[in-house]
């Protein structure tokens, strides 16, 4: 598994350029499916088909988001700095000194104009990228071009460090779950899906192209472990936890409610997580069609949408065991 999710994490795939994440997702699933797709907005879905008769078994959907957050270049002055844009959620906490790669493999690093000071931060549009250019027309980096943090894994125990932990993690537990997954009573559509970090866009296509009768979404969630962190019962290290609500979905609350007693009766640790800022593609698939049972298995995760995002490994297996038992057993919800 952690070497899964290394591969997974160091891989390049902001939203809207998810060719080359998708093509390495693709490889590890294709051998233990018995269909597979990628539709127009470039969704790689995956069918498993289950055991029970035809006409008697539910289309059950589970996605995990392929794409991270970015950079895209939006000018280029007569200097060679490139002015840059957000892709998703991009934090300027992060971004002094910070290096950037692009997907020919350039290296940058972000600065701002001036040294921020200790009590504010200027906006986007303060901060520019040297790749080393000394004219806009030596730049081999040109407008419309996406970066991505520029970050090494480290393995530190339990803990797994890396950029696009969001949410490569969470594929990594589809990608598990798909890999072991055997008589199975469902039709399970295992997505990976695209522009999830810019309005859960791929997820949308996908729900609404499969009418799933049941969605589970798989993502990280913030902790409240750290000092002064945020108000939220998840800590790193305690199992997955099973959410209950976020600012885009209120989970179905009979799926909460068997997610948990599988749970505790496989004796697999888990949490119950209520997020006061941010949602998933769970929040796409609910809304889908005329309506869909729709819930979240969250990866704990600390230092969401930096550079240095961290998760426990227990917490990812832990969630493939979870996954793996409500896929293996009825829905009837």
């Amino acid at each position: 598994m952690q070497t899964l999710i290394k591969n997974l994490v160091e891989a390049w795939g902001p939203s809207g350029f998810e060719d080359s994440i998708r093509a390495m997702i693709r490889a590890e699933i294709e051998p233990f499916v018995d269909q597979i797709t990628v539709d127009a907005m470039g969704n790689l879905i995956a069918l498993k088909k289950g055991s029970g008769a035809d006409g008697s078994r539910k289309k059950v959907m589970i996605v995990a988001h392929m794409d991270e957050i970015g950079f895209m270049v939006s000018h280029i002055n007569e200097e060679g700095f490139l002015r840059f844009t957000n892709i998703g959620g991009v934090n300027n906490l992060h971004l002094g000194g910070l290096r950037v790669r692009f997907e020919d493999g350039t290296i940058g690093v972000i600065y701002s104009e001036k040294r921020a000071s200790r009590l504010r931060l200027g906006g986007l549009d303060t901060f520019y990228i040297d790749v080393g250019a000394d004219s806009r027309d030596t730049s081999s980096i040109k407008v419309g071009e996406a970066g991505i943090f520029q970050q090494t894994f480290l393995a530190n125990g339990d803990r797994l460090t890396a950029k696009s932990m969001d949410d490569r993690v969470g594929c990594a537990v589809a990608i598990a779950t798909l890999q072991q997954l055997e008589n199975s009573p469902h039709d399970v559509y295992f997505v990976f899906s695209v522009q999830e970090e810019v309005g859960v866009r791929g997820a949308t296509v996908a729900a609404n192209r499969i009418a799933p009768d049941v969605g589970i979404a798989l993502d990280v969630t913030v902790c409240g472990d750290t000092p002064k962190g945020a108000k939220i019962d998840v800590k790193l290290g305690k199992g997955p936890a099973i959410k209950v609500k976020d600012t885009g979905m209120i989970a179905h609350r009979g799926l909460v409610q068997l997610m948990g007693d599988v749970a505790d009766s496989a004796e697999i640790p888990h949490q119950y997580e209520i997020l006061v800022g941010g949602s998933t593609d769970a929040r796409a698939i609910q809304l889908s069609g005329e309506g869909v049972i729709s819930g979240c298995i969250s990866i704990p995760c600390r230092y969401v949408h930096s550079p240095s995002e961290t998760v426990s490994l227990s917490d990812v297996e832990n969630s493939v065991k979870l996954l793996t038992l409500l896929l293996n057993n009825p829905l009837d919800l």
